[in-house]
Order: structure tokens, then C-alpha cells, then sequence
């Protein structure tokens, strides 16, 4: 059993990504889903894929951004499982990654948003030593 976390650059490690999105984001469709991520990457964003047994199980969007409020943050815009793969670490492996790079890459934090009914990434995010420290607010249009 071979665990491999990598940023996902190419085509196809990309496109081998989009099922794990698809749990979190249910509205995606694979034809969308790499012009889509192309062109978040050119606003920075990245994908963290975590392969275990030549398979995709875990996934993560992230990017650098600057606030007034919080200085240089890696803000995580997904992390998600698929679920019948869950309770074996892999959130967790990513989220340590993550930290850890963040970390490197001289950030004065993480942050992420969550939905109020996503338990099980509450606990993970607790035991990493992430707060619940605000409301996320949104107003949609179209």
C-alpha cells in the first residue's frame, strides 16, 4: 500500500480529481471541471491530491491570499474525502501538508470556511488546532 500527496499539475492529474470534488461540489460536471480549475490556477489556486493504491481518495483547493484582517493566509477552498473512504486519515494527511507548507511559506495562518453540518471535518479541524472563529456570509446572484 502506497500513500502519494502531490500537487496535481497536469491534465490528468487533474481530471483524476474531479470524482473527490464531485462529493464536496455535487453541482461540478466533468466536461467543466478542468477549464474551470485552469482557470482558477490563474488566480493561484492549486489542487493537493492524496493517491493511495494508484487511486485518488482525497483532495484539497487551496491558495494564497492577502487580508487587511489576517495578513498572508494558505486559504483551503476544499478538502474532502470520498466517502467510502473516510476515517482512514487522508483529510488529515492533507490538512497536516498543508499546514506544514503554509508554514514554510512564511503565512501568518490558515483558514478555511465549512458548512454547518459537515461534523466529521469539524472534529478533524479542532484536533489540528484550527478555531471557529467567524461566519462565513454570502449573497448569490443569478
Amino acid at each position: 500500500m502506497t500513500t502519494e500527496i502531490y500537487i496535481a499539475e497536469s491534465d490528468k492529474e487533474l481530471e483524476e480529481c474531479f470524482y473527490v470534488f464531485k462529493v464536496l461540489r455535487p453541482h461540478l460536471n466533468e466536461e467543466e471541471f478542468l477549464p474551470q480549475v485552469k482557470r482558477q490556477q490563474a488566480q493561484g489556486f492549486k489542487v493537493l491530491a492524496l493517491r493511495h493504491d494508484g487511486v485518488v481518495k482525497s483532495a484539497a483547493g487551496f491558495r494564497f491570499a492577502e487580508f487587511l484582517a489576517w495578513g498572508k493566509v494558505l486559504y483551503i477552498d476544499d478538502l474532502i474525502t470520498l466517502p467510502v473512504e473516510k476515517k482512514r486519515g487522508f483529510a488529515g494527511q492533507l490538512l497536516d501538508w498543508l499546514i506544514a507548507h503554509a508554514q514554510s511559506q512564511k503565512c501568518d495562518g490558515l483558514h478555511l470556511d465549512t458548512g454547518y453540518a459537515r461534523h466529521d471535518a469539524h472534529r478533524l479541524y479542532l484536533r489540528k488546532g484550527l478555531q471557529l472563529n467567524c461566519h462565513h456570509l454570502a449573497l448569490q446572484f443569478g
